[in-house]
């Protein structure tokens, strides 16, 4: 699949994939300057870069693992989800978590995208759903172990 990428900034940099069998694409930090995120604090990090994505697809934004475990910099957001239909700049919201000052430098991958197919559901009130086993058991309702495997 090709995605049109657009660069709005001459040091912009393409997203790329860590191996060949990677789902996320590398993003990459388009600032001038190195830029510090204090803990607790959110910075709007721009990539330099437009896309057109496909009809029928949409760009989901994760963190980087790394990024996230080693220095407490992920997604504010959590999961940023890019449109077909945007053209604007592709920017990420990162949070640092940790307890210390972090520094995010030019060119640093900062997030990840992956290009996946959605279905646009058509939503139908009804006055009844059907039954289940599980019913309306929200959170930790289906246990927290393997039922024939005990309580290891």
């Amino acid at each position: 699949m090709k995605i049109a990428v657009k660069k709005l900034n001459d040091k912009a940099v393409l997203p790329t994939y860590g191996t060949e069998f990677s789902a996320g694409a590398d993003l990459y930090a388009c600032v001038k300057e190195p830029v510090t995120v204090l803990p607790g604090e959110a910075y709007l990090v721009h990539t330099g870069l437009a896309m057109e994505i496909p009809v029928g697809y949409v760009g989901l934004i994760f963190a980087r693992s790394g990024l996230a475990v080693k220095q407490g910099l992920a997604p504010s957001n959590k999961v940023g989800v890019i449109d077909a239909d945007y053209r604007g700049e592709i920017m990420v919201s990162l949070y640092n978590h940790s307890k210390e000052a972090r520094q995010i430098s030019p060119g640093e991958r900062i997030a990840q995208i992956v290009i996946t197919p959605f279905l646009a559901a058509q939503w139908e009130e009804v006055q009844e759903l059907k039954e289940t086993q599980r019913g309306a058991g929200g959170f930790g309702s289906t246990g927290k172990f393997l039922e024939s495997a005990g309580n290891v």
